[in-house]
């Protein structure tokens, strides 16, 4: 079970004010169909300006969202607990956005071959009902921006964090910050149109809007969460969670009294140290498909110095890697061990980010997207993740040997870099 957080951008209103209407060309192509030529773009006001969003760490991102709110009111306040509605109006509101989405994007996103229904959905709401309005094959900007102004139809772009590198660069961030797979959607509506049926989303929620342009939606990962460490202590808890939630009715008291009982059981458990919490699973399962680093591609591949015994190092993307303990299947006998794996996501596509592809099977990915070690190696793993510089001779293993191969091993994985 992954937990998740969604992004929505939703541009409305003036930001429709820089679109022409495509001119019908005077020649026909063969079979009758008139080919709509592509509708100039006026240049966007706020091109050159820098955006407001500050990304040294994850917090500081997450931060720059919400302002003038802090971290710790949000959680505090209002998660799980109220909507909160944040607005940007005037001036603050472009500078604080621009660099998410603009139309002139729609021209470029369509040279990269994206699909109808796959990565592009034309939708209009009709009588109370949703009309989709696709067709086959490739997108093509003309047909796309002819939908949008004269059938009043909202375009929808799946996943643009696979193309835009700004969405990629905030949702990477947002993913280290929440410990969860971030997706995001884009929907353009014309004026007096609308894309979807009313609808609702049973999930805790907040939105930030930039005032007749853009609407941002976050999703409570929480809920998940606990389902899923309940779900795991089903054998020893009794009636799974899973069963009383999706089975009965959730106005009933006594599934709600069923329930409560089941959770106070978990927490007493967890609290008395008797209920282990095995999350590695979903760790995993976030880890291999999660986005990869935003950077260069050259900062993904070994690089500097080969590590020496006299170097000092630090850990290279603590954001992007785990560390887990499992047992391993050793020889033929089918014996099992307790090993230390190292586990990334610098090599994850980002091409199929929140697509519902599988990357790699999982006996590959363990080798493919991570390291192995003896147990005996993961007091020194740990004592590199908590380091800033830590000389390699500090390294806790029994031998000079066992320091330098540990070192070798994660400088490969682009893990590790010289000082």
């Amino acid at each position: 079970m992954s937990s998740w957080v969604s992004l929505l951008v939703h541009a409305t209103g003036d930001y429709f004010k820089q679109i022409q209407m495509p001119k019908k060309s005077q020649n026909k192509r063969r079979g009758g169909d008139e080919e709509a030529v592509p509708p100039k773009w006026s240049k966007d006001a706020h091109t050159d300006e820098a955006s407001s969003l500050c990304f040294q760490s994850p917090k500081d991102l997450f931060e720059s969202l919400i302002q003038p709110l802090k971290s710790e009111q949000f959680f505090s306040e209002f998660w799980e607990k109220k909507p909160l509605h944040l607005q940007r109006f005037g001036s603050d509101g472009p500078s604080f956005y621009h660099t998410l989405f603009q139309l002139s994007d729609l021209e470029s996103l369509c040279s990269e071959g994206l699909e109808y229904y796959r990565d592009v959905n034309l939708v209009r709401c009709v009588n109370g009902k949703k009309k989709v309005l696709n067709k086959k094959g490739k997108v093509k900007h003309g047909a796309l921006t002819t939908n949008l102004i004269r059938n009043k139809a909202s375009i929808q772009f799946h996943q643009p964090q696979r193309f835009k590198d700004e969405l990629w660069k905030i949702q990477e961030k947002l993913e280290c910050f929440f410990g969860a797979l971030v997706g995001s959607n884009i929907y353009i509506t014309p004026e007096d149109s609308q894309a979807l049926p009313a609808h609702y989303d049973d999930v805790e929620v907040f939105i930030l809007q930039l005032e007749g342009e853009k609407h941002w939606r976050l999703y409570n990962p929480t809920v998940p969460l606990a389902a899923e460490y309940s779900i795991e202590s089903e054998q020893k808890i009794g009636r799974p969670t899973h069963d009383i939630i999706l089975k009965e009715s959730s106005e009933s008291l006594e599934t709600r009294r069923q329930l409560a009982a089941t959770l106070r059981i978990v927490a007493e458990k967890m609290e008395s140290g008797m209920l282990e919490i095995r999350s590695t699973h979903m760790k995993k399962d976030f880890i291999m498909n999660r986005l990869p680093p935003y950077c260069q591609q050259q900062h993904l591949t070994p690089s500097g110095p080969i590590p020496a015994l006299e170097d000092t190092v630090s850990l290279c993307f603590k954001d992007h890697m785990i560390i887990t303990v499992e047992a391993s299947q050793q020889g033929t006998d089918q014996s099992t061990e307790l090993v230390v794996f190292v586990l990334h996501s610098l090599k994850n596509s980002r091409k199929s980010h929140m697509m519902g592809e599988v990357q790699i099977e999982e006996v590959d990915w363990k080798i493919s997207k991570g390291l192995q070690f003896p147990l005996s190696h993961l007091q020194a793993v740990q004592q590199l993740q908590d380091a800033e510089l830590l000389p390699l001779k500090q390294l806790k293993l029994p031998t000079d040997v066992a320091k330098l191969n540990l070192a070798l091993a994660l400088w490969s994985e682009s893990l590790l870099h010289v000082i």
